[in-house]
């Protein structure tokens, strides 16, 4: 007679409904950390985070014939895509440590060239030859100021490098004294999210790790065994079921 080998599997029942009362319970709870979370994400983005704005300017690329070393390009007014390559050329260009060395003597500013390179955002306007070149401080004035430089400086820069090439200054940068970031409301909104998703979750493991016997229904659908007696709980007030009771008084 052959011998079968069965493999018995253990299984972990998650008792949603306990779960889900439990969540229920302890939803002012849940909704009290939110409320804290959504206080503090309030004050770190209105009084501890340094607000920065932006200042833009906008330059049209010349795209006439040029020629870099021995290679010649010519670039029509319709052909966007070869445009775009020549504005990233030029964005390349501009966050070359040398240009930006430029940019820095000449504004007066007291920056390295890898924190301003950090600063500057440059990228085609609407798919079209124009390149927008964008600057983020903490301060509306200085970052103003430094993309005017750069629409001083970036087109002596290039016709020193691309012979032929030239760029021209459509729009020049203004103060917005408007701040980009950080959102008040974003901030608050996600402190709130973030606070309740967190306390739901330990609400929901503590709910897991729960392995005191509630009632009587638990004991059936978890183990199968039969009820033989029920203990009130003489502690509990009101119309309230037979539940498992723990004696907490200690004796003297």
């Amino acid at each position: 007679m052959e011998k079968q080998n069965i493999k018995t599997s253990e299984f972990y029942t998650i008792d949603l409904l306990h779960v889900a009362k439990s969540l229920l319970k302890r939803m002012w709870l849940i909704v009290l950390t939110g409320f804290l979370t959504a206080v503090l994400g309030f004050v770190l983005s209105a009084f501890v985070i340094s607000p920065t704005y932006s200042s833009s300017i906008m330059l049209y690329v010349n795209n006439s014939s040029f020629s870099l070393g021995n290679t010649s390009f010519s670039i029509s007014s319709s052909e966007i895509s070869a445009a775009q390559s020549l504005v990233k050329t030029y964005a390349e260009l501009l966050n070359n440590r040398t240009t930006l060395e430029r940019v820095i003597k000449k504004s007066g500013l007291d920056y390295t060239y890898k924190e301003l390179s950090n600063m500057i955002e440059a990228a085609p306007a609407n798919e079209t030859e124009i390149m927008r070149v964008t600057v983020i401080a903490e301060d509306p004035y200085e970052a103003a100021k430094l993309a005017n430089t750069i629409a001083e400086v970036l087109p002596v820069r290039i016709s020193e490098i691309i012979d032929g090439a030239s760029m021209e200054v459509v729009d020049s940068a203004i103060p917005n004294l408007e701040k980009i970031a950080p959102s008040v409301a974003q901030y608050t909104a996600i402190g709130f999210i973030l606070g309740v998703f967190i306390m739901a979750l330990i609400v929901v493991i503590l709910a897991l790790l729960d392995d005191t016997i509630h009632d009587e229904e638990y004991v059936l659908n978890t183990y199968d065994y039969p009820i033989l007696a029920k203990i009130p709980d003489l502690t509990a007030t009101g119309n309230k079921k037979y539940a498992y009771y723990r004696q907490n008084n200690n004796s003297k």
